[in-house]
């Protein structure tokens, strides 16, 4: 069952009704659900298809493809000596297929891309030369390597700029889309569960796969994140060695993020781990943000240049929080940690970033979707002890919107402290950023809050049920 992705499944409906041949690539993270999209919209039905293979030689890759033409009736006499021979072997297959448009699914193409492979060359001439020439061909190329796909084939210099007709960036589940896929499966939940999960998991529907009912969530996360041999266990180095190819740096700076809540600059990371500022390194921290691992966020009143990258995928802080140490060691660790002080405190931050990957439900909740706005963090230069303000909507009704994040069991209840902190944060906000604007205190609370004397100076609360519409 697809759960979502309504916009994308029509964006290649779009593609396959097309009078002319249409190039698609679709691309996201790994697990993330792009192989599934594809065929459930075309019901697994493909003029060809073919999938790459994962750290393999040319000559493999060669002999793969073959095997491919093979099960889409191709009578195979020999095997293609390099990337041309085998593009030209696919149009002959294309050329005897009577179907109205011919569906061409390449499935991991940057796994096909080997050390001097000559793969981009040939498939701008398949492209440029013979497919886009014809009216019947529907090329979608697909791939976990964001980055590969984007610098190589959508922004691609040479024979295939500007040569992509539709670009399908596949994001992560919301909370609702969980819920919906959760129900689907017939796994019980609670919203509160849902969260957690979330804050686990972020939207990635092969994680949520591995959520078995009859099972708590603390039990999944146990079997499939801490016993040796579970579905998750290994998941965080075949994460990054699936997208990279040379992970270790990138590994380096989601690491180093990890450690720092409010996040570094540029010139941070280079100086804390030690790397040479060049291109280089610019390319792998957009990388990482294409790929949804990071944020890149200027703080209002600085210069651009002052931009803040910030870790924002929940696996991987869930990974350096509790399984990158000797946790596990012991296979019901999250049972063992749960209500624990480093539980809280991670509740706490996690819970920020989900809030953060769910600012259309919360511009939603405060009834500004219509509304032109950025989304920003803020932290003081100057104010001690020092002022963090971890989400700003700067809106152009003349409000900013100065939102707090709470994570409790029990609906928050606002002390005078409370307030004061808040009250601190605003006044050291407007003093230093200089804004004209009015200011509106947001709350944004898992869990509800209890209404009294200090809670009436909030002017909008945003519940959980409000992050999952």
């Amino acid at each position: 069952m697809l759960i979502g992705r309504k916009k994308e499944q029509q964006r290649l409906w779009d593609a396959y009704e097309s009078e002319y041949s249409e190039f698609v690539a679709v691309y996201g993270r790994r697990r993330v659900g792009k192989t599934f999209l594809i065929r459930e919209t075309f019901d697994y039905k493909f003029t060809f298809q073919h999938s790459g293979l994962a750290n393999s030689t040319r000559n493999k890759q060669l002999k793969a493809w073959c095997d491919s033409l093979a099960e889409y009736g191709m009578d195979i006499k020999r095997t293609p000596t390099n990337w041309m021979d085998a593009f030209s072997m696919l149009k002959e297959l294309i050329n005897k297929s009577a179907e109205k448009k011919k569906i061409v699914f390449i499935d991991e193409l940057p796994w096909m891309d080997t050390h001097a492979s000559g793969l981009i060359p040939a498939l701008e001439h398949f492209w440029n030369s013979w497919a886009s020439a014809r009216k019947d061909v529907c090329l979608i190329i697909c791939g976990s390597a964001t980055s590969w796909i984007i610098n190589k084939i959508v922004k691609n210099k040479g024979g295939l700029h500007n040569r992509v007709d539709y670009k399908i960036p596949l994001r992560p589940f919301t909370l609702s889309e969980c819920e919906q896929y959760m129900k689907s499966r017939k796994v019980s939940m609670s919203r509160k569960q849902l969260v957690e999960g979330y804050m686990i998991m972020g939207g990635v529907p092969f994680y949520w796969k591995a959520m078995q009912k009859g099972l708590s969530l603390a039990q999944n996360i146990d079997q499939n994140f801490f016993t040796p041999g579970g579905e998750l266990y290994e998941e965080f180095d075949a994460l990054y060695a699936s997208l990279f190819k040379r992970p270790e740096g990138y590994i380096k700076v989601v690491k180093l993020l990890s450690g720092k809540r409010s996040g570094l600059t540029r010139n941070e990371l280079i100086k804390s781990g030690k790397f040479v500022d060049n291109g280089n390194f610019g390319q792998l921290l957009i990388d990482l943000e294409s790929c949804g691992f990071i944020r890149c966020y200027n703080i209002i009143g600085n210069e651009k240049k002052d931009a803040v990258y910030q870790l924002i995928d929940p696996f991987t802080i869930f990974y350096y929080e509790f399984m990158s140490g000797n946790s596990r060691k012991d296979p019901q660790f999250w049972s063992h940690s749960l209500n624990k002080p480093v539980y809280n405190t991670w509740c706490g931050l996690s819970f920020e970033r989900v809030c953060m990957l769910h600012v259309e439900q919360i511009k939603q909740a405060l009834g500004i979707s219509g509304i032109i706005s950025g989304v920003y963090s803020w932290r003081s230069v100057n104010s001690k002890p020092g002022v963090q303000i971890d989400m700003l909507i700067d809106r152009d009704d003349d409000v900013v919107s100065i939102c707090e994040m709470k994570y409790t069991s029990n609906p928050w209840e606002m002390q005078a402290s409370d307030l004061e902190d808040i009250l601190r944060k605003e006044e050291v906000f407007k003093r230093e950023s200089r804004t004209s604007k009015t200011t509106h205190k947001v709350l944004v609370s898992a869990n509800g809050v209890k209404r009294n004397e200090y809670s009436d100076d909030i002017q909008k609360i945003v519940t959980l049920d409000d992050l999952f519409k």
